[in-house]
């Protein structure tokens, strides 16, 4: 064991920002300081239980809400290292690390002793007590304290209730064990889709195997292959900055076909087989479910969501789905259509469809997105959008070269307040790496909020898979790939803007189907002409993005809006069909994906194709029951940019009130309230469909 000189063992270093010494953290140091700082969650534990003094909010709630924090430190940074930077020997760790933590947990929510303490506060101070609404004084701290005070008591009791406090002693053991079953089986489902994307590559050494694929997508495939010590030619993996350039471009069928196939059949019927992984999760989900008073996994996680139930969720979908699918038809025959008068296609198949759509876009539309990506260097992208948040928000931000990073591909920029005081540290990890989980994601290693000495700023991290440099080019963006560093960075500032007392309120941690609001409405600005104007220059001439490319773009924004929309429905309800189905009528993950995604099926499916087995949003992250929150908040987005596109998107009021109302509030009030405050009125349910243009 190493807890001599154990860096994740002091909560804090030396350093200006106090950021984490990822320079001299490594691995053996995570399970000696886990255990360190568990032993010490424990004795504050057992001194709470002992303590014979009046439970106040004070020596309780908050007691508890910050003793815990040398523990959230050292796991937080195990756990976003996990995703980001781990090795088979980091990865391994989890299956000792997770259900310690598990069995942690449980122990606290399921103490009647500890329990009891939580009810008589939330008895004085909640029960018949009316709960603060919002809009409040925001210059009135009292009373955003006493509002935060309340919301947090309300949470931590919920939060005991929803963790089997009121169980009986069995009911508690038999809700440990499946707890710390839960907490191994996720990191198992996520390493078997890293090793099975991992260990997917086409190497292609003929020229007329890559035909058609743009120049700068094969600069980077040669790159790579010479990275790996390939002899010449092209080497492509399952990354999407890889991929999608060859389903899309190459002309060659069979090797469209052949990177489809491996994508869609990732951790499927494989050595790195996820099939038992899912059945065991949704199995223990719905025990636990039924354990605490609830039909289905999916009346649980709702119960606390704006949504509140499945079948307001679930109608929320099926009204889109009423509208789009249509529409979804019509795009693909057309699509179809085109295929067989350009080529003569008569077997169209699902390989096909990202080739053929894009040569119909480009006719009807006379673009290529492939044609922007020399006005998207990344460096260009990001300095373009700290300019926007600068415009709208007055913040600003400053890379600097001397906080300590976890990889050589990051990097770090404080953030500062209109009033120069300081906001927060930012981390960018944008580039795909064997030792990362694919995709895009934003996360915290410190919250915003308070701490045992004192408030502290966030530290949050935008991580992603993009477009490499070469030794040849810099890193030239796809539009998808500029969207999703927006879409991150919306996330960010939701973290990085917080201004809650208490941690646990701190944004982003709001309801999930909330949590998406601030990023996507930040995805809104790349296609502004106002916007674009601060980042959008040809990387070798500075020439500005000609306007007619972006009126070409913008008449394009809404091509096959209702295939879009199918897709991400199609998602959102095979999650509630695994989460609202007893699992015991659930013999084959296949089978049973079938049946539940027929009705949004547009092509015939791909032979040992699989969604369920490479859904990590639903299986390895926070997104069960909640895959619907994408379109749910995406429908609060499209209403709130309308108030931006009406008063003006760089309008700093319109953007302060959204700062103030929505961004830094974190989960100190309900989110509809908060929404409320910003808009004037509730949410237009139709501001999506009328923006997609469906209705």
């Amino acid at each position: 064991m190493v807890t001599n000189n154990n860096p994740l063992l002091e909560l804090v270093n030396n350093h200006r920002l106090k950021a984490i010494p990822f320079d001299k953290i490594k691995t053996e140091h995570f399970l000696p300081a886990i255990e360190a700082a568990l032993a010490s969650a424990k004795a504050h534990v057992e001194e709470l239980k002992k303590d014979k003094t009046a439970p106040t909010f004070e020596n309780t709630i908050l007691a508890m809400d910050v003793e815990g924090e040398a523990l959230d430190y050292a796991t937080g940074i195990f756990y976003n290292l996990y995703s980001a930077e781990s090795d088979s020997e980091f990865k391994a760790l989890a299956q000792k690390i997770s259900p310690m933590l598990a069995e942690f947990g449980n122990s606290i929510m399921t103490d009647p002793a500890i329990f009891a303490r939580v009810k008589a506060i939330y008895d004085l101070e909640v029960t018949n007590v009316p709960a603060p609404s919002f809009p409040i004084d925001l210059a009135d701290r009292d009373a955003l304290k006493a509002a935060e005070r309340y919301r947090l008591i309300k949470r931590t009791y919920t939060s005991f209730i929803r963790n089997g406090a009121l169980l009986n002693d069995i009911d508690k053991n038999l809700l440990k064990d499946i707890d710390m079953e839960l907490s191994k089986l996720s990191p198992k489902f996520t390493d078997n889709l890293l090793g099975a994307t991992n260990a997917f590559e086409l190497h292609l050494t003929d020229p007329a195997d890559v035909e058609g694929i743009p120049a700068g997508a094969l600069a980077s495939a040669a790159f790579m292959a010479k990275q790996k010590g390939k002899d010449g030619g092209w080497l492509f993996t399952l990354q999407p900055s890889s991929m999608s350039p060859l389903v899309t471009y190459c002309k060659k069928r069979a090797n469209r076909e052949i990177m489809q196939r491996a994508y869609a059949s990732r951790a499927f019927n494989t050595e790195f087989d996820n099939q038992d992984n899912i059945k065991r999760i949704v199995e223990l989900r719905n025990t636990r479910a039924k354990l605490l008073g609830f039909s289905t996994h999916a009346e649980y996680v709702i119960k606390e969501r704006m949504a509140e139930t499945p079948e307001t969720a679930i109608n929320f979908l099926n009204r889109i789905y009423d509208i789009a699918y249509p529409v979804a038809i019509q795009e693909v025959k057309e699509t179809v259509d085109f295929a067989n008068k350009t080529d003569g296609i008569t077997d169209f198949k699902p390989w096909d469809f990202g080739y053929y759509a894009n040569k119909l876009k480009e006719k009807m539309y006379s673009y290529d997105p492939e044609q922007l990506r020399p006005w998207f260097k990344v460096e260009n992208v990001l300095e373009g959008l700290f300019e926007i948040a600068k415009t709208i928000y007055g913040v600003s931000l400053k890379q600097v070269y001397d906080i300590p990073v976890y990889h050589k591909d990051v990097t770090t920029w404080e953030v500062y307040d209109n009033d120069s005081s300081f906001l927060g540290l930012l981390y960018l990890d944008l580039f795909p790496r064997d030792t990362k989980r694919g995709g895009a994601w934003m996360t915290g290693f410190q919250s915003q909020g308070l701490y045992s000495d004192g408030m502290r700023p966030p530290h949050i991290a935008i991580v992603g898979s993009l477009t490499p440099s070469t030794d040849e080019q810099p890193s030239l963006l796809r539009l998808d790939e500029a969207r999703t560093i927006f879409h991150e960075f919306g996330h960010a500032l939701h973290g990085l803007m917080s201004d809650c007392t208490y941690r646990s309120l701190a944004s982003p941690s709001v309801m999930w189907d909330f949590v998406e609001l601030p990023s996507q409405i930040m995805e809104n600005w790349l296609l502004e002409e106002e916007a674009l104007a601060y980042f959008a220059k040809h990387y070798q001439t500075g020439e500005p993005l000609p306007k007619e490319y972006l009126d070409k773009v913008i008449a394009a924004k809404n091509f096959h809006a209702g295939i879009a929309n199918i897709s991400q429905l199609r998602l959102g309800m095979l999650d509630f069909a695994w989460h609202t189905t007893d699992p015991k009528e659930i013999s084959d993950v296949d089978a049973f994906e079938n049946a539940a995604v027929e009705r949004f099926r547009l092509f015939e499916p791909i032979g040992g194709a699989n969604i369920s087995c490479a859904f990590a949003h639903i299986f390895a992250g926070g997104y069960s029951a909640g895959y619907y929150s994408y379109k749910w908040a995406e429908a609060l987005e499209a209403d709130a940019w309308s108030m931006f596109k009406e008063q003006g998107i760089l309008n700093p009021e319109v953007a302060q009130s959204f700062r103030e109302n929505i961004l830094a509030r974190g989960n100190s009030f309900h989110p509809m309230e908060l929404f409320v405050a910003f808009r004037g009125r509730k949410p237009d349910p139709d501001a999506m469909l009328k923006r997609d243009g469906l209705i």
